[in-house]
């Protein structure tokens, strides 16, 4: 399987040397030296190219996805910043007939952690006595608060308890209203990154949470997506490739 990867900063490092360990090969890269305006994605420069893994900025990102679908390569998409255009990128998707696959986390041990809160949710909106929150922390240079992965696992929460209807984060002003959702954050550090969602009651408390370790998960779950991306057609989530 022939990877393309769009962006090498250090994520793009990390992916490249995931899917090398997977023995898959890495045969094009595109960075700010070849790919200015998403100028170097080509059908030439993509030919034999399965799927590519786009790892770039908001302010390129779009440009990287219509790119390459023109040319009718699938990709993997790890860029954040773009979600206010996604009904745009579904159209492109649709129109030229790829495989395209997104997350704001592709993190395997994230995306199953995901699934256990959803169902954990599910459970616990059975029982008035167990109100929940989400709290994540970082390290002091994250730009971003709260976390992309907090307020999808946040959103996770919701589907599950149909009580929460409505998420709120920072500091809180008085008393929280019982449709509420809390996402905390704290920046400090060197951490990589842990999120925590709690189920509170006047009789216990059941704490789910996951600490990332390093940014290789990321990597390894993004050629994973990659893997299962080939062939396909259509627009997916890290949903479909992680299934309960």
């Amino acid at each position: 399987m022939n990877i393309a990867l769009v962006g090498y900063g250090k994520m793009g490092k990390a992916v490249e040397s995931a899917a090398k360990a997977k023995g898959l090969t890495v045969s094009k890269v595109f960075d700010i030296n070849n790919n200015t305006g998403s100028l170097g994605l080509t059908a030439e420069s993509l030919k034999g190219v399965d799927v590519c893994i786009e790892f770039s900025t908001p302010g390129s990102v779009l440009e990287n996805i219509t790119a390459v679908a023109e040319c009718g390569k699938n990709i993997v998409v790890g860029t954040t910043g773009w979600y206010d255009r996604l009904d745009h990128v579904k159209k492109i998707v649709k129109e030229n007939k790829i495989g395209f696959l997104y997350a704001p986390n592709f993190s395997l041990g994230v995306n199953i952690f995901m699934q256990i809160v959803a169902h954990a949710a599910h459970m616990m909106d059975r029982y008035a006595e167990y109100d929940a929150a989400v709290m994540e922390s970082h390290h002091r240079a994250k730009v971003d608060s709260p976390s992309g992965t907090a307020l999808t696992i946040a959103s996770n929460v919701l589907q599950g308890m149909k009580r929460k209807t409505e998420i709120t984060s920072g500091t809180m002003q008085g008393q929280i209203k019982p449709n509420q959702l809390h996402v905390a954050s704290s920046r400090f550090g060197s951490v990589t990154g842990t999120h925590a969602v709690v189920f509170d009651s006047d009789a216990d408390s059941i704490e789910l949470v996951h600490t990332a370790k390093n940014r290789s998960g990321f990597a390894v779950g993004a050629v994973v997506a990659a893997e299962w991306l080939k062939g396909k057609k259509g627009f997916y989530t890290m949903r479909d490739v992680i299934t309960l």
